[in-house]
Order: C-alpha cells, then sequence, then structure tokens
C-alpha cells in the first residue's frame, strides 16, 4: 500500500507544505485545527486509502470520516501510509445515529472500534453526527469520559440547530469545541454561525459545493467572479466560506488538492462577499438533511 501511493505521488502537484497548515483555528479549549481539511464522505477501499493518504503528502494535515462512512480502516491506513507523523495530523470522526439509539454500551465500543479502525491511540475531534432524538445526553456523557481518558482530544456536534445546542449545555460538563453544519452559497447559515459564535463554538462547513446534488458551482455570478480572480468558481467558494472564519472539509480528491490550498493566497472583497451570501435560499443540498427530521 505505501508503495502504491507513494509512485501516485510522484505524478501529484507538488505544494508547499506550509500553505494547508498555515491558518490554524483555536478552539474552546485551547486545541487548535487546520481551516481547510479534506473530507472522505463516499469514498470507499482503496479510493479512501489512497486519497487520504496523497492529501497528507500534498500538505493537508486536517482529515474528516466518520462511522457512517465505513471507511475508518482505510482513512487510518492512509495516515499511516503518508509517512506524516501522527502528531501532526488532526483526525476528526463521528458517532453513527444507530449506534447513539443503541445505549452507552454501544457508543463505547463504537469508540472503541474507531480507535482501532483508524490505528491511532487517540482521536482529535469527535462529533456526534446527527442530534438523534433522545440520545444526544447518554452518547455526550460517554464523549466526555473518553476525553478525560485522553483518548479523545475533543468533542463537538454535527448538524445541531439552535435548540439542539441549548438542550446540549443544559447538561454538558464539557462544552463543545465545533458545530459541522451544511454551508455553502444558497445555504449560508447566518443565524445558526453567529448563535454557535455566541456560545463560543466553531463552525465547520461540510458540503460547500452542494455535494454535487445541487449546481452551486455553475452559478452565472461565481463564474464571473472566477473569471474576474482567474480562479476556479470552486475557489471562490471554498474563499468565501474561509473568509468567513469558517472551518470546511472539501471532498479529497487528489485532482483538486492544489487549488483547494490556493485558496489562502487571495481574499474577495467585501461586495463580492456579500453578492455569494446574497445567493442565499437556505437550500439543503437534500431535503432529508433536516436536523429536525432526518430519517436515518
Amino acid at each position: 500500500m505505501v508503495a502504491d501511493c507513494r509512485i501516485i505521488a510522484i505524478f501529484a502537484p507538488r505544494i508547499n507544505k506550509t500553505i494547508g497548515d498555515s491558518i490554524m483555528i483555536r478552539l474552546n479549549n485551547g486545541n487548535e485545527i487546520p481551516q481547510i481539511g479534506v473530507g472522505t464522505w463516499t469514498l470507499r477501499g482503496e479510493t479512501a486509502l489512497r486519497n487520504v493518504c496523497l492529501a497528507l503528502q500534498a500538505g493537508f494535515r486536517h482529515v474528516d470520516t466518520a462511522q457512517m462512512y465505513e471507511n475508518e480502516a482505510e482513512v487510518g491506513q492512509g495516515m499511516l501510509d503518508s509517512g506524516v507523523q501522527r502528531q501532526e495530523i488532526f483526525l476528526t470522526t463521528k458517532i453513527n445515529t444507530n449506534v447513539m439509539r443503541d445505549g452507552q454500551q454501544t457508543v463505547r465500543k463504537s469508540i472503541d472500534e474507531s480507535l482501532t479502525k483508524l490505528k491511532t491511540d487517540y482521536i482529535d475531534l469527535l462529533l456526534i453526527h446527527w442530534p438523534v432524538k433522545d440520545c444526544v445526553k447518554d452518547t455526550w456523557q460517554v464523549m466526555e469520559d473518553y476525553v478525560r481518558q485522553g483518548r479523545v482530544k475533543s468533542i463537538g456536534v454535527s448538524n445541531f440547530n439552535r435548540r439542539h445546542l441549548d438542550d446540549l449545555l443544559a447538561y454538558a460538563e464539557i462544552r463543545p469545541v465545533i458545530n459541522q453544519i451544511e454551508v455553502h452559497p444558497f445555504m449560508t447559515q447566518e443565524e445558526n454561525i453567529a448563535y454557535n459564535r455566541q456560545l463560543g463554538i466553531q463552525v465547520e462547513a461540510w458540503g460547500p459545493f452542494g455535494q454535487g446534488d445541487i449546481d452551486i458551482i455553475g452559478h452565472p455570478l461565481l463564474q464571473s467572479l472566477a473569471a474576474k480572480y482567474q480562479k476556479t468558481a470552486s475557489q471562490i467558494v471554498l474563499r468565501w466560506i474561509v473568509q468567513r472564519g469558517l472551518i470546511t472539509i472539501p471532498r479529497a480528491k487528489p485532482n483538486h488538492f492544489a487549488e483547494n490550498l490556493e485558496i489562502m493566497a487571495f481574499s474577495l472583497s467585501n461586495d463580492d462577499m456579500q453578492a455569494i451570501s446574497g445567493l442565499n435560499q437556505n437550500l439543503r443540498s437534500n431535503a432529508l438533511n433536516d436536523p429536525d427530521a432526518f430519517p436515518w
């Protein structure tokens, strides 16, 4: 596996490693996370392993996976094969919804299994993937135990709206450091982001391009701005996200590694930032991605 990854890396874009990890976001517990990372949703098997390995070799230092993605073993192997030291990598995984419904013992078992699959003795960030009704408290208490044990460095949530956060904070002994939510030009999440910041919780944007289910990149405004700045429309979107102070995790695709890292090398004008935000339609990439009514 190591050889395969290194052979492919010869033909991958050569990127200044300092670009990918130069912008760090401080969390409310003092830990830091690289502002841009790589997501692994839909990546399976050899593709997941290879793409994670190449992403780390290209300069990324932030990798996002989940129990639900069924690729933790490959992600872990890709990290090993990359040759990058574990302490240089910020690793996130998430607890599956069905695991939460089965109770605390199953949650504990799942975290132990994630550690084994990821081939690591600690997880940098462990998230609740979705706010499963009547299951968040039990899950959070287990997550807090793993922080106290040192096997998890930080804990947070994903797809939480204001009421979910309020419920959690009523009993949480350890404050969530991050809320990972869907953010793109058609779903700007202004109110949710503002509320998280008020609580001292950083926001991480998943699905910055709408996951391909809605045509964001093809919008005339983004195409026009791409021409204006001599960048791709994807770079314009990612720059809009990071310039808002958000963390983001575009999917790990080797042919986009260089351009994704290069978003730190330019900035958008305030007028152009506002114009992109003006595209908001409160449109989710999938209508089922509703934190109050998801089916999984």
